[in-house]
């Protein structure tokens, strides 16, 4: 997904959008991260900051790489500090970080740059967190929704994380990039589950919020739109979204640089 700059810069287009709809991440995830007492975090693909301000608000030192400069000036209003590049090019001028985390981002940097550059940015004994949230709706309102992508999008299923488990691969495919560094310990893959409730409203945001959504023709995003807030009318106006967070953790070993 790196490789499809269309995708990745679709967000930018409404971030203020973005930072009201897209969720947060749980607490046992984050507390888990400073677990270790880093000063400095680096947060790669920061967006507006929703990860970012979580480490924040731990008294860490966050700072943001960013390579959309709406995005950033959303994460810099939340007096977040941001640097607007792909972490691939961007220049850490010799600074030194406890931990590198990302939040719904590292699926857009190349997966072998982006490990040796994390190993490359952390201190002996720092660590990187990866992490991504997936979430499903449930119970019935799930199958008549189902049934609204069949009719109004089909095919969109194969790529759309909202659509389909997202299965473990992109997980693993992360750890062994930083595995194959060789400046890891074994990395490890971890779930957390929390879940949200959306109004109809709330939920539709959240849909153009997602790139594969965001990008699609506007003719035929706006039908398939009313007929996903149709259903969720239907079942009251409102409905849970039961999210798995997955997290991949590995630590820094042997020297830095």
């Amino acid at each position: 997904m790196h490789e499809d700059r269309v995708r990745a810069g679709s967000f930018g287009e409404d971030p203020a959008l973005y930072d009201r709809a897209r969720p947060s991440y749980p607490d046992e995830l984050v507390d888990a991260l400073v677990a270790g007492a880093p000063r400095d975090v680096l947060d790669v693909g920061c967006g507006t900051g929703i990860a970012g301000r979580l480490f924040a608000s731990r008294q860490c030192r966050v700072l943001g790489g960013e390579p959309d400069e709406r995005m950033a000036a959303v994460a810099r209003h939340h007096g977040l500090t941001v640097e607007c590049a792909t972490f691939e090019a961007w220049d850490p001028r010799d600074r030194q970080f406890d931990l590198v985390v990302s939040g719904q981002a590292w699926h857009w940097v190349e997966p072998e740059a982006g490990a040796r550059k994390a190993a490359a940015v952390l201190r002996p004994g720092g660590a990187v967190g990866l992490f991504w949230n997936q979430g499903q709706p449930v119970g019935d309102v799930r199958a008549a929704l189902d049934g609204v992508y069949h009719r109004r999008a089909p095919g969109l299923e194969a790529y759309s994380i909202l659509l389909r488990p997202l299965g473990r691969e992109r997980f693993e495919a992360a750890a062994a990039a930083l595995a194959a560094t060789g400046c890891f310990s074994a990395p490890a893959v971890t779930a957390y589950g929390w879940s949200q409730r959306y109004t109809t409203g709330q939920w539709i945001d959240h849909l153009l919020t997602h790139s594969d959504h965001r990008t699609m023709p506007a003719e035929a995003r706006t039908p398939l739109l009313e007929d996903i807030g149709a259903v969720v009318d239907r079942f009251g106006g409102s409905m849970q979204i039961d999210y798995t967070c997955w997290l991949v953790t590995a630590r820094r070993v042997g020297s830095g640089g």
